[in-house]
């Protein structure tokens, strides 16, 4: 196992849509949703570790989460863990990651994925992050994991990619042309006609003086900050100078930041099966269902027969009526009822509930 290869793993999330059995407290990543055996962070540790050394792989997190961290994966040492002391989107997370890493070991080549994905073809998922680790290494490009859409999905950004006669391809990676951030249903299906676009996985591949690069030009003030912490990283004081950094840093994402504006952007259309579990019709999806395609995630559920198409987690006993295409999950006390198709407006509720003086663990 090729040495140079690390890891960042962002696991700071809360999960919201999936709010209530996603909170902060317990965010989904340290969560067994599908019944596996594993939480979504331990399988994506696994799954990594196939290919990047496990002293290699690093995972940025909350620092209300340091302790959930470890007791989820031991073989973490404390340096591998890194904290942020606020939520400040993928951008100062990977910052942060990249720049300790580089400290190290300036001819890194990381590959970046979030902790909550759940990929089915774990094979096919080696050899793509592979390919991709192998390329970082020798080329100034940065690289990113494509899906194939099987249908207008509003709750994924887009990647449109250029497949022409003069745009160099190299085993399949193809210069991206733009990022469309989730679109209208009319634009999703128009993407989905097309053949040129895939859904953005949010999985990326660079070399460490690639993205470092990338930030000096696209965001330089992060940049600044987190290469005057070099001396710093790997010692005592590495806690004491984030701290006093990461509330200037701007709420950005790397997509936004970054990856929409470099000239130096290419895809992989992956072989794997994926989602990002990023809702709970996601979930739905990937659970097994009954006659009426009902979905339990937990907990008992007695749905009569005029019950369809729903999705059902309750920690106690639930008793359902005359329910169809609905989302119905009963945690601690906190009970969201809710339809399939209106998923995206649960962030919503939420918010609009707290506003009401309700206090949610959100």
């Amino acid at each position: 196992m090729n040495k140079n290869n690390y890891a960042v793993i962002m696991a700071g999330g809360v999960g919201s849509r999936f709010y209530p059995m996603s909170t902060k407290s317990n965010p989904k990543q340290f969560i067994d949703i599908l019944g596996t055996g594993e939480t979504l962070i331990q399988q994506t540790f696994r799954r990594l570790n196939r290919v990047v050394p496990k002293e290699n792989i690093y995972v940025v997190t909350n620092a209300i989460y340091k302790e959930q961290t470890h007791e989820q994966l031991p073989a973490l040492k404390d340096y591998q863990v890194l904290c942020e002391p606020l939520m400040r989107n993928t951008a100062p997370c990977i910052a942060y990651a990249t720049y300790k890493i580089n400290s190290q070991n300036p001819n890194a080549r990381v590959i970046v994925a979030p902790s909550d994905h759940h990929i089915t073809d774990e094979d096919e998922f080696y050899k793509d992050a592979a390919i991709l680790l192998d390329i970082a290494g020798k080329n100034d490009c940065l690289y990113t994991l494509g899906i194939r859409p099987t249908r207008p999905d509003t709750g994924y950004g887009y990647i449109q990619y250029e497949e022409k006669e003069d745009t160099p391809s190299i085993d399949g990676i193809f210069k991206v042309k733009t990022f469309t951030e989730k679109p209208n249903l009319e634009l999703a299906k128009a993407f989905l006609e097309s053949g040129d676009f895939l859904w953005n996985s949010g999985i990326f591949v660079w070399s460490v003086k690639s993205i470092m690069a990338a930030f000096e030009e696209f965001l330089p003030e992060m940049h600044i900050a987190f290469s005057e912490m070099t001396p710093k990283y790997y010692t005592d004081q590495e806690d004491v100078a984030l701290n006093e950094i990461y509330p200037s840093c701007a709420k950005e994402s790397i997509d936004f930041g970054v990856m929409e504006k470099a000239h130096n952007v290419y895809v992989l259309p992956a072989t794997f099966g994926w989602s990002d579990l990023g809702t709970w019709r996601s979930l739905y999806e990937k659970l097994p269902r009954d006659f009426s395609g009902n979905a339990i995630v937990r907990g008992n559920v007695n749905a009569s027969s005029d019950c369809r198409g729903n999705i059902f987690c309750t920690d106690g006993v639930m008793l359902v009526k005359g329910l169809e295409n609905y989302i119905i999950a009963d945690v601690d006390g906190v009970l969201v009822i809710c339809p399939k198709d209106e998923e995206q407006s649960v962030k919503q509720m939420i918010t609009d509930a707290k506003v009401k003086g309700s206090k949610l663990d959100i």
